[in-house]
């Protein structure tokens, strides 16, 4: 078989239509031409670091899952923070998915304000996870200030402040859905400018 017409994602779901059997996929992970992911799901060896993989079966699996706080405090270059792992928010009441090769942190975000400020980031496969803007980004941290620190949540919106085009009246408008984290923001916001 050539592997090279197999898609670079592939469910169990899948392999009726591509010609291949269980045993034929289990030929191709000893070969080292794919590797398992999540239960159920294989990508094609070399084509994503382990984060960007983790993120994929994700991405598969669990639809509104949503990078979130210093994973996408780092995806807008708002700190100079590595993270140690993979924040991703769910709505509440949803299953996080099990999968290999990276830590994630898994937050539940409430329902009804899950969607605000979500954009998608694009990954290999074929396939978007959602992402927090930086402006709800940095609501959720001043929201969440008393986890993560104010430090972290001031210093990203110094940083976003600094960039061409932010508005902090803008920011306070999406705010205004938060309602806890808006006092937090304008009063920082008032100290800054």
């Amino acid at each position: 078989m050539d592997t090279a017409t197999l898609p670079d994602l592939l469910r169990y779901d899948d392999l009726d239509a591509q010609g291949l059997t269980r045993h034929g996929l289990d030929r191709l992970i000893a070969a080292g031409e794919f590797e398992r992911i999540a239960p159920g799901l294989f990508v094609r060896t070399g084509l994503a670091d382990d984060t960007t993989a983790a993120w994929m079966a994700i991405a598969a699996k669990q639809p509104a899952a949503t990078l979130c706080l210093l994973t996408a405090l780092s995806l807008h270059e708002l700190t100079d923070e590595i993270p140690a792992r993979s924040d991703i928010a769910i709505p509440r009441g949803s299953q996080p998915v099990t999968v290999h090769h990276a830590p994630i942190a898994w937050h539940r975000f409430d329902a009804d304000t899950f969607g605000i400020g979500r954009i998608e980031q694009e990954l290999p496969g074929g396939l978007s996870i959602g992402l927090y803007s930086a402006e709800r980004t940095l609501i959720d941290l001043f929201r969440l200030r008393h986890a993560w620190g104010s430090d972290l949540a001031l210093g990203a919106l110094k940083r976003w402040l600094r960039g061409h085009g932010n508005s902090p009246g803008a920011l306070l408008t999406l705010a205004e859905r938060f309602p806890k984290a808006r006092p937090a923001i304008q009063q920082a916001l008032e100290v800054l400018l």
